[in-house]
């Protein structure tokens, strides 16, 4: 027999409170401005409970009350606006190149607009996290608002902490520990091409669950790509989904390395990756991007991939337009997510 507890009883109503502000926080957020009862219309709650939690959230500085909204007869009701400059974000973006290594940064309020951006880079051997630290110091110096930190890097990791990378100096840092102990912050660190395929979904804006993938080939690094199954993104047991570098293709990494970078062999291996992506995932569109891809490879890699995957079974692949947009897109997003409650989560685990 199962007994109920006080403590039980206790944390479902605080659950369901939390769940109740945040639905309001992010219908308001979408509605942009609303009384009480526009905002109890679109959630389904009650008026009572919209208006107790509009004051919460005013009061803690989420909400501004704008002018009464004009009457037709009755008592005109308050008009609230979400506060987007309540707290920001920023993210980082690490990049390896071929020459130098590069870090770009943007601060964003919570409409995901832009307070400050910038970029520098670094000597390949002097990238290491203390560059990322000092950036975020003289960040959140300036905006002490920002209240969570995304970070994207070329490599895998798991737990906050990079264990594959084109950035060795990088590989076994506990990035998201130290910021968060530090500044007491949400902070993600997060794949580069989870991240792109991530941006590039969440763009799409399907009406039904998808499976995507992102596979890139870019100059001076062996390939990688990013999933999403049914609508999430798949990183695997260990955070190690995409990498398809490590693919028994009976290659060293350096062979590897050398056909890929040569025209005459680029497109039959790369095709062998992007089979093996297919065979496995059978996506309904697979994006090719980086700079080792040409538009005019497009078909090229299609075609090798018939060799081995029948044509009933091909997903749409085509050439990835702006995938640095969608990688600062999917980073933005996931790093806003990680400031509110997630209903979904929520509702899985019941």
């Amino acid at each position: 027999m199962k007994f109920i507890t006080n403590n039980m009883i206790t944390n479902n109503t605080m659950r369901v409170k939390k769940m109740n502000r945040e639905l309001v926080r992010q219908t308001l957020k979408k509605m942009g401005q609303g009384t009480k009862s526009m905002v109890a219309e679109a959630t389904g709650l009650s008026v009572a409970t919209c208006r107790s939690i509009l004051l919460e959230l005013l009061e803690a500085g989420e909400l501004v009350e704008l002018d009464l909204e004009e009457s037709s007869g009755g008592r005109p009701a308050q008009v609230y606006k979400f506060n987007e400059n309540f707290s920001y974000i920023v993210c980082l973006i690490v990049k390896a190149g071929v020459q130098c290594h590069s870090v770009s940064y943007s601060v964003t309020n919570l409409y995901g607009e832009i307070v400050e951006e910038g970029y520098q880079e670094t000597e390949k051997d002097q990238m290491n996290e203390v560059v990322i630290y000092e950036l975020i110091e003289r960040l959140i110096g300036k905006f002490p608002l920002i209240r969570a930190v995304g970070i994207g890097v070329p490599g895998a990791v798991n737990q906050g902490v990079v264990n594959v990378s084109d950035i060795p100096r990088l590989v076994g840092v506990p990035l998201a520990a130290y910021i968060r102990g530090k500044y007491e912050v949400e902070v993600i660190v997060e794949n580069d091409m989870n991240l792109t395929v991530y941006g590039l979904y969440q763009k799409q804006e399907y009406q039904d669950e998808k499976s995507i993938v992102v596979a890139t080939f870019i100059e001076g690094s062996l390939p990688g790509a990013g999933i999403m199954i049914d609508g999430h993104i798949h990183r695997g047991n260990t955070q190690f989904a995409g990498e398809i570098a490590f693919l028994p293709l009976g290659l060293s990494y350096d062979e590897q390395f050398r056909l890929l970078h040569d025209r005459e062999t680029f497109h039959p291996l790369a095709a062998r990756a992007v089979s093996s992506l297919i065979a496995v995932m059978n996506p309904e569109t697979l994006a090719l991007t980086g700079t080792l891809v040409q538009p005019e490879d497009v078909e090229m890699i299609r075609n090798e991939c018939l060799k081995y995957i029948p044509e009933m079974h091909m997903p749409q692949i085509k050439l990835l337009d702006e995938p640095d947009e969608n990688y600062k897109y999917g980073l933005m997003t996931l790093t806003m997510e990680s400031l509110t409650y997630s209903l979904q989560l929520v509702e899985k685990r019941r």
